[in-house]
């Protein structure tokens, strides 16, 4: 068996195009959703995301805001910074870009963000309603897997699901949405023994755990849906000195030997990413004019 490969990158394309129309709707009834991200420090990695999602977000038809602030700001400035975007009625989504410098408490910061704009879906409130089966502001990665997941099964209603990891960024909240769809969801991490079996069994493995090619083919029941959210950059000395590359989490050949259907990396889950935070804000700007919702861009 040849896995068939999900295109992340096409597939947020056409996520993206969908955003495109939405906010053209939006426009019409006189409504610019606005997404402004905060910066702070010099993290070149941060600086390369931030850059591309103020790109996309204007080619969305978006209005977009980057605020950019010194490594050394104090805490009270970013939290008065959080709380004047809380209240611009031109902003809809607010994102704070992680990792904050060490002096800085992320925890407080996040949960200082209006629920409503919390795009990013990490407040506290948008954990507890997703965990409680209500409306929220779901985490942007989680979402792009559901969102391929759908596109790829159809109904996921009964599948068997397997999630490789416990972080509050994927895993738990990854969990929280198949369970949304009727799956039977088992949550796998570093203690859970004969971890290799319990994946055997699911029907769809997800694998957010961030170690290079720990999933193996044997580990893979023949015909499920695996994908992979790991982005590891690894030595690659087959491309000359000092090179390197990137992997995720699974071991793709061996992996992609007898799934059904798996993601790469890069260019699966990856690009799904910003089209998911896109389609947040205009999922926010909508709910906070009382306009109806765009159907297949939330959960």
């Amino acid at each position: 068996m040849t896995a068939e490969i999900i295109d992340g990158k096409a597939f947020a394309a056409s996520i993206r195009g969908r955003v495109a129309e939405e906010v053209a709707r939006l426009k019409a009834a006189g409504v610019t959703p606005g997404l402004a991200v905060v910066l702070v420090g010099e993290d070149p990695a941060s600086a390369v995301y931030v850059r591309n999602k103020g790109k996309q977000t204007v080619e969305a038809g978006m209005h977009s805001e980057e605020h950019r602030m010194d490594a050394d700001t104090s805490q009270d400035a970013l939290m008065a910074k959080v709380a004047a975007l809380n209240a611009d009625p031109a902003i809809h989504g607010i994102l704070v870009q992680l990792p904050l410098p060490g002096h800085l408490d992320s925890e407080a910061v996040l949960n200082a963000i209006d629920p409503a704009k919390d795009v990013d879906g990490f407040h506290i409130s948008n954990v507890g309603l997703l965990g409680t089966g209500q409306k929220a502001m779901v985490p942007c990665t989680p979402l792009g897997c559901l969102m391929m997941l759908r596109d790829h099964l159809g109904s996921l209603s009964g599948l068997d699901a397997v999630v490789i990891g416990r972080s509050n960024i994927v895993g738990k909240p990854m969990a929280q949405l198949l369970l949304g769809e009727s799956c039977t969801v088992t949550i796998a991490h570093s203690r859970t023994k004969e971890i290799e079996a319990v994946c055997r069994r699911a029907d769809i493995v997800v694998a957010a755990v961030g170690r290079p090619r720990m999933v193996t083919g044997d580990w893979i029941k023949p015909g499920a849906t695996v994908i992979d959210v790991g982005i590891n950059r690894i030595d690659a000395p087959e491309r000359g000195a000092g090179k390197t590359r990137l992997v995720g989490d699974c071991d793709f050949d061996s992996c992609a030997a007898v799934a059904g259907a798996i993601t790469p990396v890069p260019g699966g889950v990856g690009p799904m990413t910003i089209a998911c935070l896109l389609a947040n804000t205009v999922t926010a700007a909508c709910r906070a004019n009382g306009l109806a919702e765009p159907e297949g861009l939330t959960a």
